[in-house]
């Protein structure tokens, strides 16, 4: 036991030691509308530290509002969104359940969502947390939710809106994904994650995909849709997955139906951008700079200026979930240059 605390500690120094420092953002109307965007978010934190979708979803927006906190650069000791990211984390850890789950299933609707970005976002604190005391705390909650991953995943391979006992065996993509980048995080962050879930996830994801490139929405069928094929690139990236087979047919995939300046908004157009962004800056050099001047100048275009207590901010109401949401995700494409993640870095 102690051989292995050990060994966890050198994994979180090592992940810190290698975060590179915060880029500065190079344009300014992109620094403010970030700022801006993010005090709106930080005024509409509720007491007790979440955020919702008009009363949904805690755990899932909870998590994804302090990942864009996060990629700012602040932590939950120093920046200017520290506070709001410990209250986060501390929201976050009082729903840890006895099984893993991390949510609660009467509020969190398709709980396996919020369960995969609460697993992304506190293995992304546990890198630079400090504190002797929460990091044990949050390697406790972290180890039961991968444990409770494991035994949530289908026998195909995959995850549905809840775990497989709960929902008879259903599995579809997006969930997966969900699932997959908080299990590679957390292991980023040195919580054992075992190797099986992971080959047995991305070869649910190979077996989902047609012969043209698209992932299908289920491994029972439903035809390829565009998010999901772009959050399978960036799940099979994240899982160090570069074959010359399925990739590339997912890039070609995805550039038809996401690329080439394809900005109208559509049902899940953020959701799919959320991934795609990932995608492209990984490839970097012209293809990220094409992509985030198209990307960019849509968002910074479609922010819609409000009124704060304190000030001005900014918010996207688009999307079918809320803004919080919305807000949340294009905050998080604008501030991938900063690389203040591991798990989104290059």
């Amino acid at each position: 036991m102690c051989s292995s605390r050990k060994m966890l500690a050198v994994s979180i120094a090592l992940i810190a030691l290698c975060s590179p420092a915060v880029a500065a953002r190079s344009d300014p109307e992109v620094d403010r509308v970030v700022v801006q965007g993010l005090d709106w978010l930080a005024s509409r934190q509720q007491r007790l530290g979440h955020w919702t979708a008009q009363g949904r979803y805690p755990a899932a927006m909870t998590s994804l509002a302090g990942l864009a906190m996060l990629c700012e650069g602040s932590t939950t000791t120093e920046g200017r969104y520290a506070d709001n990211i410990s209250r986060a984390v501390d929201y976050l850890v009082s729903q840890s359940r006895p099984n893993g789950l991390i949510g609660d299933p009467l509020r969190d609707d398709r709980y396996t969502y919020g369960h995969g970005f609460a697993m992304l976002f506190l293995s992304q604190v546990l890198g630079e947390e400090e504190d002797a005391q929460r990091r044990e705390e949050l390697v406790q909650v972290l180890t039961k939710a991968v444990r409770f991953t494991g035994q949530a995943q289908t026998d195909a391979g995959g995850w549905g809106y809840v775990s497989a006992k709960d929902g008879n065996g259903f599995d579809e993509g997006s969930t997966t994904i969900t699932q997959v980048q908080g299990l590679r995080s957390c292991r980023n962050a040195g919580i054992p994650v075992p190797k099986e879930v992971i080959d047995k996830a991305v070869k649910y994801i190979k077996d989902c995909t047609l012969r043209d490139g698209g992932v299908q929405y289920s491994s029972k069928g439903g035809g390829g849709r565009p998010a999901i094929t772009a959050a399978a690139v960036a799940c099979l990236f994240n899982a160090g997955e570069y074959d010359d087979d399925y990739v590339p047919r997912m890039l070609k995939y995805c550039e038809q139906h996401l690329g080439g300046g394809r900005q109208n908004n559509y049902g899940h157009w953020h959701y799919a951008h959320f991934y795609y962004s990932q995608v492209q800056y990984r490839e970097a050099g012209e293809i990220w700079t094409d992509y985030r001047n198209t990307t960019y100048a849509k968002l910074l275009r479609e922010a819609k200026p409000v009124t704060l207590e304190n000030g001005k901010g900014v918010v996207w109401d688009q999307g079918y979930i809320g803004q919080v949401y919305t807000t949340s995700l294009n905050l998080i494409i604008l501030q991938l240059d900063n690389a203040a993640l591991p798990i989104y870095q290059r």
